[in-house]
């Protein structure tokens, strides 16, 4: 099971839609892809419909070592895509593991719990620095950084998400490697001077930069995307061919293109997602 935690110190850059949109299209590929949330704001956890709501969550996986897979996954309308809710509405999970002995770590451990039943873990997070954060980070093969074109998303991620990295970076000395971050270009206009600069000034400051790659895959700004979320669709799903006009690429052609990019061992799967999607609903039973 691959681990990927979408993170960033800052808020309101697309870690949630990212996670939402790049869940669905593996999960229509075929893989099995469970995605966590572990922000205090739940959205993700709202984003698609559930066919089937566990009784438990996030809280009672890392505050009560809840191990039972069905007290802990919900499973959503569509195939393969399950959720582990967040329903830590009062914030207490943060205060919990950071006077836990093993508190950065508990997720790390607990991943048994789902290893042999899913393919991918996508994991979203609050845009703030925070203990659960750090255990988001530590628990990760691959870190994903939504980056918005502006200079002050840019200063935020040099502040912020990469000094977190270079925090725990001291758990090398328990054999624990902090993953690589790979940054996102996210909502670049179609014509913008300063986002185009920006964009050049971050490939050339982390060409080179240890532990740091910026993705040749890029999102722009368009409307599918807030579309795809009143709807609780994959964007995949909503624009699946590049309307006539637009220079843009279709949605499912960048969600595709960035899949690819991240987990190249299963390019073959992802070029067979058909252009058009479907909601497929699962029954109690759990099967389709």
């Amino acid at each position: 099971m691959r681990v990927v935690s979408v993170i960033s110190t800052k808020g309101g850059v697309g870690k949630t839609t990212t996670a939402a949109n790049l869940g669905g299209f593996v999960a229509d590929a075929g893989l099995r892809v469970l995605l966590v949330d572990l922000d205090v704001q739940p959205t993700l956890s709202s984003y698609f419909t559930l066919a089937e709501q566990a009784p438990g969550g996030i809280y009672e996986l890392l505050a009560c070592n809840e191990r039972r897979i069905e007290h802990l996954v919900s499973h959503t309308a569509i195939r393969n895509l399950d959720l582990v809710l967040s329903n830590d509405s009062r914030g207490q999970l943060n205060t919990l593991l950071l006077h836990a002995a093993d508190g950065r770590l508990r997720l790390r451990h607990l991943l048994s719990v789902f290893q042999h039943h899913y393919d991918l873990m996508l994991v979203d997070t609050q845009g703030a620095r925070s203990v659960l954060l750090e255990a988001a980070v530590l628990a990760s093969d691959l870190a994903l950084s939504p980056v918005t074109p502006e200079i002050l998303a840019a200063r935020e991620l040099h502040r912020g998400t990469l000094q977190l990295l270079q925090d725990v970076a001291p758990f090398r000395q328990w054999g624990i490697t902090p993953p690589i971050l790979h940054l996102l270009l996210n909502r670049v206009p179609a014509v913008s001077t300063s986002a185009r600069l920006i964009q050049q000034a971050l490939r050339q400051i982390y060409q080179t930069e240890p532990g740091v790659a910026v993705l040749a895959t890029g999102i722009p700004a368009i409307e599918a995307y807030p579309r795809a979320a009143s709807l609780g669709q994959p964007v995949h799903r909503v624009e699946p061919r590049r309307p006539s006009g637009r220079a843009a690429p279709a949605a499912m052609d960048t969600v595709r293109a960035l899949a690819c990019e991240l987990f190249p061992q299963w390019r073959e799967q992802f070029a067979q997602v058909p252009a058009r999607g479907g909601t497929t609903v699962r029954r109690s039973d759990g099967h389709a």
